[in-house]
């Protein structure tokens, strides 16, 4: 029995499936006019529509501003696994927008899953609000109001990227400016975007009265599905040569489903095809949480007036599409327009495609930057050697090797580091070295012993008017990550008790005692809070930058309060993080003519059945995109540049592909979209096999 039968009369004709146009139907309107804001053509309902998703992508965004750093620092995980973790969330998040959109359009329509379900629950809801809130937006103009629909979509993304924007900025400083039980208040930076989820809730909600609400279209996923098997296994039992050919291989579903679902899942089809290349682009576009968030922590933050978090970084790529969308729209197209070439839809997003391989390709530079400048690890039978001398006065220091010969010589005054670390060779592994160092009139030996591929720190004592040495042997395996890895000498007297944090404390022994390595978070430590037996006092440990290693010894010289005297133990890049500044604005160049460009795409080559199933399908791509990502963080076993390469050369690939497909793709006019008003009559079938219809008069 045909589904979409209605009750059939008795008088029946035999003829073949007509070919005719029928009259488009238009969509019901509200009986009383929409109300327009400030006299404009753009409905009331948009400001509701745009302020609810401020708030979700506030919350959205400002959540995922953290999460890397999060895996990295709070659960400790490695770099590879966060970031697979980090995009096996956002493909999820993006794979769900599937069901979301099949419940939209076949059952409670795209309001109530916006209100009911993807604001209530946001691990699931975000599978309800993506792929409704674009086209619930869009469903609010009438079709005489396609050029303000075609600007609500450039205005809809500026509210997502400034929601992202603030988010963004003010997560990182609720992480790494409060402190919550001793560590970074991820509590804090996780519950602020949660409570703007609920005035999201609340802020949707106050339009509901004023919205266009189009009615579901019944379950179109299922119906899609059903069409396509039907066509094809209709194509395949009839695949003899003496039946005549079709058009369009769909049209092999005339005999059970109408004309209008038919042309429905042409358009669908034909746009999903075009789908194909598109998440190459969304593997790039997402690197901007995870590596090269991670890219971040490897530079200096110290910008001079501000110090800016690795997560921090992320703001730039919403601030610039709050600044790009305004001048590509205003600006640069029309200036393209007056030219005189034809910018269509999807060769702006070839473009962008472009853009954003050359942002990984900067990226890539700014990476193989960085390890220049990192400095040189010590190799087998090396290592590195760096004295401190703490006493009153200039001491000689003379390195002699086990033939006594000289291996090093160096004078250090008081309180004077060598200026770079020596590298001094090894005849076996481990290997005893001979120190003689000469203070005024005295001389002192000694020997110390070290092993290859570690960084050693000489630090020369005075005790009265003897001196003498200890060897403190510096872990470089505390300073990965982005940490900062600190560790005390204690000049004083008295045993001395440091907090860092209100769960970071330590004891630091008198008379030249040596504190164990504590990994901290880089920033700025202006008053860390110490205490002996008899007195409170404070040390400024100043600016700590992310993977290096300090060294502090707490000095007494004046008749004041204790001092620290700072050393950088491990050095690390001084590259400033300002160089990422290029490949952010590149990336986000091609997001704007990609994403924006993409979105109005979606919706005006959707058929009114089916346009959350189509914003759904371009969400999906973001979701496979992400997949990318996650295969080759775990299984490629590339240095960072070279995977940086790695994906600028494929997308430049999938661009060329995307290009050739989009030359030979004809867009959908708005015309060939509108539906009939006999769209639920269908043509019955009457013989499979000699492929003869009835038309049935109601």
């Amino acid at each position: 029995m045909n589904p979409f039968q209605k009750n059939e009369s008795k008088e029946t004709l035999f003829s073949p499936v007509s070919t005719e146009e029928v009259p488009p139907r238009l969509l019901s309107l509200p009986k009383k006019p929409t109300p327009k804001i400030c006299g404009s053509n753009y409905p009331l309902s948009i400001a509701f529509i745009v302020v609810n998703e401020f708030c979700e992508r506030f919350s959205y965004y400002g959540m995922k501003a953290v999460l890397t750093l999060y895996f990295l620092y709070f659960l400790h995980w490695s770099e590879d696994t966060s970031t697979s973790i980090y995009h096996a969330f956002s493909s999820l998040c993006y794979f769900t927008p599937i069901l979301g959109a099949a419940i939209a359009d076949s059952w409670l329509g795209k309001f109530k899953v916006l209100s009911l379900v993807g604001l209530s629950l946001i691990a699931l809801g975000t599978g309800g609000i993506k792929p409704c809130v674009a086209a619930f937006g869009g469903d609010q103009f009438e079709e005489k109001h396609a050029e303000e629909r075609t600007r609500y979509f450039s205005v809809f993304y500026l509210s997502i990227n400034a929601g992202s924007l603030i988010s963004t900025f003010i997560t990182p400083m609720l992480r790494g400016d409060v402190q919550c039980f001793g560590e970074d208040c991820y509590a804090l930076a996780f519950g602020v975007p949660g409570l703007l989820m609920v005035i999201a809730l609340v802020v949707f909600s106050m339009g509901s009265k004023i919205y266009r609400k189009p009615p579901p279209e019944g379950n179109i996923v299922t119906q899609v599905a059903k069409c396509i098997w039907f066509a094809i296994s209709n194509r395949f039992n009839n695949r003899s040569g003496d039946i005549p050919k079709r058009q369009h291989w769909l049209d092999w579903a005339a005999e059970k489903y109408p004309k209008q679902l038919i042309m429905d899942v042409k358009a669908l089809t034909r746009v999903l095809f075009l789908y194909i290349p598109l998440p190459m682009f969304w593997a790039l576009l997402d690197q901007q949480g995870s590596r090269w968030t991670l890219q971040a922590t490897r530079m200096n933050g110290n910008l001079g007036f501000f110090v800016l978090q690795p997560d921090q970084m992320q703001v730039l790529n919403p601030l610039l599409v709050l600044i790009f969308i305004p001048l590509f729209d205003l600006v640069i197209y029309r200036l393209v327009s007056k030219c005189g070439i034809n910018f269509s839809s999807l060769r702006k997003m070839a473009v962008g495609m472009i853009l954003a391989s050359l942002a990984f390709a900067v990226a890539a530079a700014v990476e193989i930057k960085i390890d220049r400048m990192t400095p040189p690890q010590p190799g087998s039978q090396k290592i590195f050697l760096q004295a401190l001398n703490l006493a009153d006065d200039e001491v000689k220091v003379t390195v002699l090797g086990d033939e006594n010969n000289t291996v090093l010589e160096e004078s250090i005054k008081s309180f004077q580091k060598m200026p770079h670390y020596a590298q001094l060779h090894l005849k076996t592994k481990s290997q005893d070295f001979h120190f003689y160092l000469k203070y005024h009139n005295l001389s002192v030996y000694t020997k110390h012993s070290m092993e290859e591929k570690n960084w050693y720190s000489l630090i020369i004592l005075e005790d009265g008017k003897n001196i003498s040495s200890m060897m403190v042997k510096v872990e470089e395996n505390k300073t990965t990550n982005g940490m900062t890895a600190v560790r005390f000498v204690n000049t004083l007297r008295k045993e001395v008790n440091i907090s860092l944090g209100t769960d970071i404390s330590l004891t630091v022994g008198e008379d030249y005692g040596v504190s164990a390595y504590t990994t901290l978070q880089s920033g700025e430590y202006p008053a860390v809070h110490c205490r002996t037996e008899d007195k409170n006092f404070s040390l400024n440990m100043g600016l700590l930058d992310p993977g290096a290693a300090y060294l502090f010894v707490i000095i007494n010289r004046t008749s004041q309060d204790p001092q620290a005297w700072k050393m950088e133990h491990m050095p690390t890049t001084k590259l400033s993080i300002a160089w990422q500044l290029p490949q952010y604005a590149l990336v986000t160049a091609g997001e704007v003519m990609f994403s924006v460009t993409g979105l109005e795409f979606s919706y005006s080559q959707a058929p009114t059945s089916m346009k959350s199933v189509l914003q759904a399908a371009w969400l999906l791509t973001v979701a496979v995109g992400n997949i990318i990502v996650l295969v080759v963080a775990q299984f490629s076993g590339l240095v960072q540049w070279a995977e940086f390469i790695l994906f600028s050369c494929l997308l430049l690939v999938v661009c060329l592909i995307f290009s050739i497909m989009g030359y030979n793709y004809v867009p959908i006019k708005p015309e060939d979209l509108q539906e009939p008003a006999d769209k639920h009559i269908p043509y019955t079938q009457r013989n499979m096999i000699n492929l003869e219809t009835k038309k049935t008069k109601l």
